[in-house]
C-alpha cells in the first residue's frame, strides 16, 4: 500500500516536522494557542479530520499527527517504548514553536497523552482523554479483573506473537475491521460512516512497516513488565497529573472497559472531570464529533 493513500486534501495544511530524532507528518489548520491531536490503533491523522476544522474556527491552532510508525511518519525499527513516544509528542510542541500545548488523545494515543503529561507537565497545559485509562489503572486491572479487562483485551494479547503483524494485514486487513466493528457501538457500526473510515484505517495498516511499529508499542509494555525499564515506567507514572484534566469514555467501550477507566482520576491533582457517553463506543470521537468537539472547547475555555 503507498503511504499517499494517508493524503487527503482540506482546509488544512499537511508538512513534516522533525522532532526527537525522526520526522512525524503533521497536519495543522488555525492560529492561536496550540491542540495537539493524538490517535489511535489501528488509526492514523484522520481520526481528527472532522474536528479540526471546528476546532480552528474556535480560535485554535489545531494539530493533527501520525504517530511514529503510523501514517506518512518515520517508521524506525526501535523507539516504541512509553517514554520514547511521549517524548515524540512534547518534542513536537516544541519543534512547532509552541512552549506548551493542550494534548488530545484517543486510545492509545491517549495512553501516551497521560503518560506525556506525567513526565513533561511543563509542556501540557491542559489534557483530554478519549477511550484511554492511565496506564497503571489499565495494568491493575488487567490482573484484578479476569473477566473483565482481561477478557477484553484478548486480541492485543495476541500482538505478542511474533510476526503477528501478517495476520492482521491479510485479506486486506480484514482483521482490523473485525476489530474496529468489535470495540464500535453497534449503532455506529452499521452505518456508511464508519465503513468509510474502517476502509481508510485498513488502508493506512497496509503501509509498510505499519502493522509492526503499531504492534511493536504493545510488545514494549509485554517485554518492559519484568524489567527495569518498565518498573521506572510505573513509578514515573504515579506521581500525579498537575493539569486540568478533562476524561470521556463510550459506554459501550468493548476494548477499555468504562470500570477500567473510572479510577484514573486518583492519578490527577489538578481540576479534573470524567464524563461516560450513553451509546457510544471505543471511537468516540468518530461517533459522536459534535459532541467531543463541544466538550474539546469547553474544557479549552474553562479558566483553570
Amino acid at each position: 500500500m503507498d503511504e499517499s493513500v494517508v493524503l487527503e486534501e482540506g482546509p488544512w495544511t499537511h508538512r513534516f516536522v522533525g522532532a526527537n530524532g525522526s520526522r512525524f507528518h503533521v497536519v495543522e489548520v488555525g492560529t492561536g494557542p496550540l491542540v495537539l491531536f493524538l490517535h489511535g490503533f489501528p488509526e492514523f491523522w484522520w481520526a481528527w479530520h472532522d474536528i479540526l476544522p471546528r476546532i480552528a474556527d474556535a480560535g485554535f491552532r489545531a494539530a493533527a499527527i501520525d504517530l511514529r510508525g503510523y501514517g506518512l511518519s518515520d517508521k524506525p525499527p526501535r523507539g516504541y517504548d512509553g517514554y520514547t513516544m511521549a517524548a515524540d509528542v512534547t518534542g513536537l510542541i516544541r519543534a512547532l514553536g509552541e512552549r506548551s500545548a493542550t494534548i488530545v488523545g484517543a486510545g492509545a494515543g491517549g495512553m501516551i497523552g497521560w503518560a506525556a503529561a506525567a513526565f513533561h507537565p511543563k509542556l501540557v497545559n491542559r489534557l483530554v482523554v478519549l477511550g484511554a485509562a492511565h496506564p497503571l489503572r489499565l495494568r491493575a486491572a488487567l490482573f484484578a479483573d479476569p473477566r473483565g479487562q482481561f477478557a477484553a483485551s484478548a486480541t492485543i494479547l495476541k500482538f505478542q506473537v511474533p510476526r503477528y503483524e501478517h495476520v492482521l494485514t491479510r485479506d486486506d486487513a480484514a482483521l482490523i475491521g473485525e476489530l474496529m466493528e468489535h470495540w464500535s457501538s453497534p449503532e455506529w457500526a452499521g452505518t456508511p460512516e464508519f465503513a468509510d473510515y474502517s476502509y481508510r484505517c485498513r488502508q493506512a495498516i497496509q503501509i509498510p512497516q505499519a502493522s509492526f511499529c503499531a504492534l511493536e508499542a504493545y510488545r514494549w509494555v509485554a517485554r518492559s513488565a519484568l524489567r527495569l525499564q518498565g518498573y521506572r515506567f510505573v513509578k514515573l507514572m504515579q506521581q500525579p497529573l498537575v493539569m486540568p484534566t478533562l476524561q470521556l469514555h463510550g459506554a459501550l467501550d468493548t476494548a477499555i472497559l468504562p470500570r477500567t477507566a473510572q479510577g484514573s482520576g486518583r492519578y490527577v491533582s489538578a481540576p479534573y472531570e470524567w464524563r461516560l457517553l450513553p451509546g457510544a463506543g471505543h471511537f468516540i470521537h468518530q461517533e459522536a464529533p459534535d459532541l467531543i468537539t463541544g466538550e474539546i472547547l469547553r474544557w479549552l475555555k474553562t479558566p483553570a
